[in-house]
Order: C-alpha cells, then structure tokens, then sequence
C-alpha cells in the first residue's frame, strides 16, 4: 500500500524538528565536551540505532543520549537523556508521553548514582496533562508549540496547517513545494523557530547547560579490604559482630571502591566499583 500524502507530510515536519533539534544539542556538546550518539552508524555499536539496557535487562530505543568521555569507538556515561515528540492531535499525546516515560524512568533508576539530565522535546499539540505527567516523574519539557511551527513555515511561504478533513491533493502541494526549497530555505525556518520559541529553549537549554556545568566541591574515597565471612544464622552474625575487633590490620585485599562526588548545587554522585581500573576510569570522565 502506498504511503499517504498526509502521513508523508508528517514525518517532513517531524524530521525536520529533529534536524532542529540536533543542530542545539551538537552545538551544546562541543561547548562542554560531551559526546552526542544519535541514530546513524557508530563503531561502539553494532546497530544504528542508539540503545540503552536498564537494570532488568530491557533495552531501550532511544533519540539522544550526551555521553562523559564518549567517542566514536567507545560508550561513555551517560550524562542526558533526551527523547523527542512530534504530534499533531491530543488525542495521541498521551500514549506518547507515556512511551517516553516507559523508556527513561527505567534508565533513569539504572544510571541514578550518575544523575543523568532528563529531558523530552515535545512539538505539536500536547495535552497539559501529558506534560504534567513527565513533569511529575523529573523530566525537564521544552514544547515547541503547533502555532510557532506553522509560522516558521510560513516564513518561507507553506502552509504547513493541516487537520484530519485536509485533502490528499493540499498534503502533495505542500510535499512539492517543502522538496523545492533551499538550503537557506530550511535554515530561515530552523531560525524562525528559535525567534519564536526563544524564551522555553533558552530556559531548557540553561536547565541543561546548568546539569553539566555543576562545580565538584570535593570527592570521598573509600577502599574497603575484607573477606567474606558466611554464617548460618543472626545470631552468629550478632556474635560475630561482638567480637570483631575494629582495631586490628587487615592484611584482606581490597574488595571494593566506593566514590562520592559532591557538587555545589548540592548533588552527589554516589558510585561503587569492584576494579580499581573501573574505579579510575570512572573519575577520568570528570576530569
């Protein structure tokens, strides 16, 4: 079956805020030395699609993920998730907001000790009851609104209004004049966008910007030496208790590394490692 014109010129709309999108988060990421993963081929995955398994073992697809100390042959840590939404009926915006929940919440837990920034891009129409539903599980919205998006088309004289009753011949005539524009075209849009929405994605990105640039006031670390000591019952782990001697050497190797970083803004990142090579590896991502 072939596709809709109408469907067709949904998906011009919603790549097109994602190239927009794209654009910020590239630019955010050069400034602070992340590294940005979206879908596209990358050596330090075997698919294009950029996936992440939370700590039950499901995996989730995702749109971007800004990495500490990632490249193009290595995963990093995760340092925000972000997942974008286009839709053009209330009627869908729900479902979605749920979907992204389903996929960052999980990995939100898996990676709290990190505390990952998380963020969902809506643009379209959104219910406020969608976005008070991320809200209440700690994503940060930016909402490109229906309206400023069919002005920045407008810009470039489209029409790029649509509802359920529009024709498939309206839908062909916006197809064929979007595939007719420029490269300056499509920036005068991307630009118009952010004239009209400038306030909500200056206040994303300084919310984004402000989760990365947080001042380390000091780091604990804690190597803790010991052996096992396996006991059958409570009350001959009790009597154990009562009769170690706090004071004595241990000659027991190191069993685990515990790490604190502690911010300014009141944030601590709490990370427990059994290698001290992971250990290193881990702080060297905050150097």
């Amino acid at each position: 079956m072939a596709e809709s014109f109408s469907h067709k010129w949904g998906q011009i709309i919603g790549n097109l805020i994602q190239e927009f999108i794209r654009d910020r988060l590239q630019e955010i990421s050069a400034q602070h030395g992340l590294y940005l993963d979206y879908q596209r081929k990358r050596e330090a995955r075997t698919s294009k699609k950029v996936t992440w398994q939370d700590r039950y073992g499901n995996s989730h697809d995702l749109d971007y993920v800004l990495e500490r100390g990632g490249t193009e042959a290595t995963r990093g840590l995760p340092a925000a998730f972000i997942e974008t939404a286009w839709r053009r009926y209330t009627k869908h915006s729900r479902n979605k907001a749920q979907e992204i929940e389903g996929a960052l919440v999980p990995l939100a837990d898996t990676y709290n000790h990190l505390h990952p920034f998380l963020g969902a891009i809506l643009a379209g129409v959104f219910t406020q009851g969608s976005i008070a539903q991320l809200q209440s599980k700690g994503f940060k919205i930016l909402y490109l609104k229906y309206d400023s998006i069919i002005r920045a088309f407008a810009g470039v004289g489209i029409n790029a209004s649509f509802d359920e009753t529009t024709p498939e011949a309206e839908f062909q005539n916006k197809i064929s004049q979007y595939n007719n524009l420029s490269v300056q075209d499509i920036t005068h849009i991307k630009n118009q966008l952010i004239s009209l929405e400038k306030a909500h994605l200056d206040d994303f990105i300084n919310i984004l910007e402000h989760s990365f640039s947080r001042l380390v006031q000091g780091v604990t670390v804690t190597v803790l030496h010991g052996l096992p000591e396996p006991k059958a019952t409570i009350k001959e782990a009790i009597e154990y208790f009562h009769n170690y001697l706090e004071t004595q050497p241990s000659i027991a190797p190191a069993s685990k590394y515990e790490i604190d970083i502690r911010y300014n803004n009141g944030d601590i990142i709490h990370a427990i490692f059994h290698r001290k090579a992971e250990a290193i590896e881990f702080l060297e991502t905050f150097a």
